[in-house]
């Protein structure tokens, strides 16, 4: 399993973030230009990274990195 930081590496180069400090307790709502794209990238991102299947209601009931890194299966 990936570490947080290497989990937050593969959010900033998916999303192409640059020029902003992206933290686990970062909002991710929060980064630049953040729109319905970036969370299908983000869910893309689940599936084809980690073989799992996000969904926009566990998305949207996320609220950080850390939740998002907190969805990853424990290996």
């Amino acid at each position: 399993m990936d570490t947080i930081k290497e989990f937050i590496d593969k959010i900033v180069e998916a999303l192409e973030i640059t020029d902003f400090d992206l933290l686990p307790e970062t909002s991710f709502r929060d980064f630049p230009n953040w729109s319905s794209m970036n969370a299908l990238i983000l869910i893309a991102m689940f599936e084809t990274e980690y073989d799992v299947t996000l969904t926009g209601e566990t998305l949207r009931n996320c609220n950080t990195v850390q939740d998002l890194y907190d969805l990853l299966p424990k290996e």
